[in-house]
C-alpha cells in the first residue's frame, strides 16, 4: 500500500470519525491529512508528509477557532421569542420587594419577576426580557 493511499484512508476516517461526534476540528485535521496524501502523491518524503499534515491541519484549527471566537454568539433561547412568546410582552409592576423581586398578575397567574442585574427597581410598566427559570427578567420601557 502507498503512503498516498494511507493518507487518504487516514483523512477518510477522520471524516467518518467528524460525522459521529459533530466536531468541526476533525474536519480541519483531515485537509492536513489530505494534504500529505497530494504531498505523498507528487514524491515528498515520509517528513515532509508530516509536516505538511501538521502545518495544514493545524493551521486550518487555529483558523477555524478564531473565525468561531471573533463571530458574536448566539443570543440566548430563553431571550427568543420564537421559543418563549412571553418574551417582548410588557407587565405592570406596582412595587417591588426587598429582595429586588416582585410578584405580577400575568397571563391569569401569578409570575415572579426579576430586573436585569445593574438595574434600578423602579414601578410601572416593565418589557419581558427573557424568562429565567419560572421567573420574568424585565427591563423599564
Amino acid at each position: 500500500m502507498t503512503e498516498s493511499t494511507i493518507w487518504w484512508l487516514l483523512a477518510g476516517g477522520a471524516v467518518a470519525a467528524e460525522l459521529l461526534t459533530g466536531t468541526f476540528f476533525l474536519l480541519m485535521i483531515s485537509i492536513g491529512m489530505a494534504a500529505a496524501a497530494l504531498a505523498a502523491h507528487f514524491g515528498a518524503t515520509i517528513v515532509l508528509q508530516l509536516l505538511v499534515a501538521a502545518v495544514i491541519g493545524g493551521s486550518a484549527v487555529v483558523g477555524c477557532y478564531l473565525v468561531k471566537k471573533r463571530r458574536p454568539s448566539d443570543p440566548s433561547v430563553r431571550a427568543d421569542r420564537s421559543v418563549s412568546l412571553d418574551v417582548g410582552e410588557t407587565v405592570l409592576i406596582e412595587e417591588w420587594n426587598a429582595d429586588g423581586t416582585a410578584t405580577v398578575k400575568y397571563r391569569g397567574a401569578n409570575w415572579t419577576v426579576i430586573q436585569r442585574p445593574g438595574s434600578a427597581p423602579s414601578a410601572g410598566l416593565h418589557r419581558v426580557a427573557e424568562l429565567v427559570g419560572n421567573r420574568l427578567l424585565v427591563d423599564k420601557i
